[in-house]
């Protein structure tokens, strides 16, 4: 089986890759070559199995290295942080928006070169629902994003369901949240507060928080995302409902319920708070989530607030 991983050396896409290197997709050995992409220099290369591809997945020539053979699995997961992409609309629409219609395309040209079609795990975003949210949130809610990374998420996961309706592609669409505890105290992403209230602690740093104490907001381990991301890889195409697209269950949190663990964890954490009202309404103000088809295909969340903040802080 050949895997693609774009975003092959980003937070979530680095302990997949761990992950299909050492379990494969369905069991251990079925991975026999692994394709991966990213701007960043190759970290896995000790392994016979992988291929290292430097550059912008969407690219032409990239496109054409990486597709000279046909692949049976893809997870897409590079893009442009949605702060970032707001900041700087040319790249997030480059990346975000063409790059990810460009990779869908050519893997839809396989399937008509070589009758073989590929399974491609999509990495969209919650952002597809913008801001204010409704006060519950169930599978029946309908997108309205409000930012652009917000958007091409959305597109990307409506050309992808096409695709799949057409027969040339098997795609599959998680609407992932922010995934904690991503390393240092780094701002791309609007919600990095969350991980950044993980790593003050643990690092015994004081930290000022854009949220206030009382902020709810939807939490998820990189260990869990990824646990969701090879089951919907696994999931067999038969029954699975048109769109294809799953809110996978989160834990839905208070700020200071996670800064309470963090203080039994570490005996104390610095994080002071002063909440600035944009980050708050995206991020911070977040409702009880039940997606029923996602609990019903077997997607799941970290379980409890000691499951999350462990596999949080063992994410170094």
């Amino acid at each position: 089986m050949r895997v693609l991983v774009t975003g092959a050396n980003g937070f979530v896409g680095s302990a997949l890759v761990r992950r299909l290197l050492n379990e494969g997709v369905v069991h251990a050995d079925d991975v026999t070559q692994l394709l991966l992409v990213d701007q960043k220099a190759d970290a896995f290369s000790a392994d016979s199995r992988v291929r290292f591809f430097a550059g912008d997945f969407g690219a032409p020539p990239t496109l054409d290295a990486l597709l000279s053979e046909p692949v049976d699995i893809v997870f897409h997961l590079a893009s442009v942080p949605g702060a970032q992409a707001e900041a700087d609309h040319a790249l997030g629409e480059r990346i975000n928006l063409y790059a990810t219609l460009a990779l869908f395309e050519r893997l839809a040209q396989q399937t008509q070169a070589h009758s073989r079609v590929a399974r491609v795990v999509f990495a969209s975003s919650v952002a597809v629902y913008g801001a204010p949210l409704p006060p519950r949130m169930d599978e029946h809610t309908l997108p309205r994003p409000t930012t652009s990374y917000g958007v091409h998420k959305l597109v990307g996961e409506q050309v992808l369901a096409d695709w799949t309706r057409r027969g040339k592609l098997d795609g599959r669409s998680l609407r992932l949240p922010g995934i904690v505890a991503r390393p240092g105290l780094s701002t791309g992403h609007g919600s990095a507060f969350m991980s950044a209230i993980f790593r003050a602690a643990q690092l015994g740093l004081r930290y000022t928080c854009p949220v206030s104490p009382s902020a709810t907001a939807w939490w998820m381990s990189r260990a869990c995302c990824v646990d969701n991301l090879l089951h919907a890889a696994r999931l067999p195409a038969d029954g699975l409902q048109a769109q294809r697209v799953w809110t996978p269950p989160v834990l839905r949190l208070e700020v200071q319920t996670i800064v309470d663990a963090l203080v039994d964890r570490f005996g104390s954490a610095q994080i002071d708070y002063a909440p600035d009202e944009s980050i708050e309404r995206l991020f911070g103000s977040q409702p009880p989530l039940i997606d029923r088809r996602a609990v019903e295909a077997g997607f799941q969340h970290d379980g409890t607030l000691e499951a999350l903040v462990t596999r949080a802080l063992a994410d170094n």
